[in-house]
């Protein structure tokens, strides 16, 4: 299994949001957005913060493939 940040990618094209505004506004570093944008591991914590600013679920920012 892997893991997948696309349904992220799919909402900030949506809201008109790129990853450097992302960064900013859900105070987490690029280095995690750089990580993301690989579909490496970030903490949950960073996925916390991007959900609280988006309001949104986490289901809509990472998804799990097989």
């Amino acid at each position: 299994m892997s893991i997948s940040y696309k349904p992220l990618w799919l909402l900030l094209v949506e809201r008109n949001m790129n990853k450097s505004e992302l960064s900013v506004k859900a105070k987490i570093s690029m280095n995690a957005v750089a990580k993301m944008g690989k579909n490496e591991y970030v903490s949950l914590q960073t996925l916390e913060k991007i959900c609280l600013e988006l309001e949104c679920k986490l289901e809509e920012v990472v998804q799990i493939e097989k």
